[in-house]
């Protein structure tokens, strides 16, 4: 299927699907690499007790937080 149709058929609503590859699908920027930080006692206390009171994981609060300050560094410039 040629790309001007393929976005005609999305466009339009049909279901494109069939034609997608979904297995070779990858979402841009996106991919993970493990990084090992350390952090006193203090601050893993306090970012457990965040993460219990927002009912997440220490690893989702400290995405979620590190997130948003780059979210702000980035639309400060």
């Amino acid at each position: 299927m040629k790309a001007k149709k393929f976005d005609s058929d999305f466009d339009s609503g049909k279901d494109v699907s069939a034609v997608l590859d979904i297995a070779k699908a990858q979402r841009p920027l996106q991919k993970q690499r493990r990084v090992n930080v350390d952090f006193p006692d203090w601050m893993i206390e306090s970012l457990d007790k965040e993460a219990r009171r927002l009912g997440v994981t220490r690893q989702s609060i400290i995405k979620i937080w590190l997130a948003e300050r780059l979210e702000q560094l980035a639309s400060s410039k």
